[in-house]
């Protein structure tokens, strides 16, 4: 008996995660009342956006999303089932966020990896991942002219994406990147489901206030006012 390829399951869930992000692409088109030519941009960027981010970076040669037809096929697919069919329901939402989490897992998974076969350290490695797991929805929102949600407006996202970039980059250093990859689409849906569920977020900015001495007080210039000298 042949042992079994976990590398299909992984594109499997790659090809989804694209899939699942070109239809929330195209939910946010449809709230903005896009044309045709809207959903396929947002449901592009959406679906790919991250995978360019970090092959452009990686200098790799052509960006893998259009490469391989796969990518680009299926989130065009997304825009047009976006476009054609109002995206409603408790359950629709529910496979929709759990596609796109495990998604997240798989590719700050793969950026990781990608980083580190071409040596970068440690923490250029897991900055590429996270860039890889967040960077299409950062482009939506941006194209939008909205606050991307990773910035604090939803439950933890970007955070879950960095420690799935951590586990692949600790398993792919002890020449594990299968369990690393696993690891992190495991944990990011996992962390992810229950994020949404408890209501976690990160704690807003500190309130602490640093006084200076009254010598130092008008030599800082505040906002809208003019120097004098």
């Amino acid at each position: 008996m042949s042992s079994i390829d976990p590398s299909a399951f992984f594109n499997v869930v790659d090809v989804t995660g694209v899939v699942a992000n070109g239809l929330l692409g195209g939910a946010v088109a449809r709230a903005y009342r896009f044309d045709a030519v809207g959903f396929a941009m947002l449901g592009i960027v959406s679906g790919l956006g991250g995978g360019v981010i970090r092959d452009v970076l990686l200098g790799n040669g052509f960006p893998v999303a259009l490469t391989n037809p796969a990518y680009l096929s299926g989130a065009l697919i997304a825009s047009a089932a976006a476009y054609l069919l109002v995206l409603g329901g408790k359950w629709t939402g529910r496979l929709l966020i759990l596609a796109d989490l495990l998604a997240v897992g798989c590719w700050a998974a793969t950026g990781t990896v990608k980083s580190l076969a071409v040596g970068l350290g440690p923490l250029a490695c897991v900055l590429i991942g996270v860039l890889t797991a967040i960077g299409g929805g950062i482009l939506r929102d941006v194209l939008v002219a909205k606050i991307p949600a990773v910035f604090g407006d939803g439950p933890l996202y970007a955070t879950i994406a960095l420690i799935g970039a951590i586990e692949m980059f600790v398993l792919a250093r002890f020449d594990l990147p299968n369990w690393g990859m696993t690891a992190s689409i495991v944990t990011c849906a996992g962390l992810g489901l229950l994020a949404r569920r408890r209501g976690w977020r990160l704690p807003g900015a500190a309130q602490w206030e640093v006084r200076l001495p009254a010598r130092y007080a008008g030599t800082l210039r505040r906002p809208g006012t003019r120097q004098r000298h």
